[in-house]
């Protein structure tokens, strides 16, 4: 399958991560894969949900919104129609989920970390991006409150990316929209960096598919994972890298 500029099927689109792109939360970065471009936000507050009052655990949770001009076609926005969508609160869940899955919510204390994930342009692997892109800023606000000789809260790398495969039948790395809609197979992947998975969503959409096709797209995902991960890195620098799983 020939993809947008001879993109090898095994490679990520162009990839740009933006730290500190707004000033007022915590942590905060612009990703854009592609022609998809989320902001990410993280934001401290000092206090917890109800149910964790009292027991010194901290919470993470995540908000997802498709800006109505994100896409070719303007959407109505939720806060019009007086509710979310169900595939909004699929994706916000998602992403709480994954991000709570490298948390050491006891070392985090009686603070919540509130995700907002805003897609500001859309090109296939929203929910993906805003994975990547949030566990940088949830890196870059856990430091804000962080003490040296302490158990940082954040335990591991984390990021995710989508495969799938074309109508030709070829496995695909980090698909677009126009190869998304078109898939046989569209899955989305989850893993730390450690290369443990927290999260696979995958659907036969033109389809069933076999187990080695599932091996070979998993072994894709590691790798556009492991290559997301090195990103991350990069973008945090030495001093945020060095963190990451600290106990002490």
């Amino acid at each position: 399958m020939q993809r947008f500029r001879g993109r090898a099927a095994d490679a990520l689109r162009p990839l740009k991560i933006t730290r500190r792109f707004q000033r007022g939360p915590a942590g905060s970065v612009l990703i854009e894969m592609g022609r998809t471009r989320v902001i990410c936000a993280a934001s401290v507050e000092d206090r917890v949900p109800f149910f964790l009052r009292g027991s010194g655990t901290g919470w993470v949770k995540a908000e997802y919104a498709l800006l109505p001009s994100a896409t070719s076609t303007r959407t109505q926005r939720e806060a019009c129609q007086g509710r979310q969508s169900g595939r909004t609160q699929e994706i916000q869940r998602l992403i709480g989920r994954s991000l709570r899955s490298v948390m050491d919510l006891s070392a985090l204390g009686e603070r919540t970390i509130s995700i907002d994930c805003d897609v500001i342009e859309a090109d296939g692997g929203t929910r993906t991006a805003s994975i990547t892109g949030a566990f940088v800023a949830l890196v870059e606000a856990c430091a804000s409150f962080y003490e040296r000789g302490k158990v940082f809260p954040v335990t591991d790398f984390l990021a995710a990316v989508s495969v799938g495969i074309a109508q030709d039948g070829e496995p695909l790395l980090d698909l677009c929209y126009e190869e998304d809609s078109q898939a046989l197979v569209d899955m989305n992947v989850v893993m730390t960096g450690s290369y443990d998975f927290v999260e696979l969503q995958g659907t036969g959409e033109g389809r069933p598919f076999a187990r080695r096709e599932l091996d070979t797209l998993l072994a894709l995902a590691e790798k556009g994972v492991d290559e997301l991960i090195s990103r991350q890195k990069d973008v945090l620098g030495g001093e945020l890298v060095w963190k990451v799983g600290r106990i002490g």
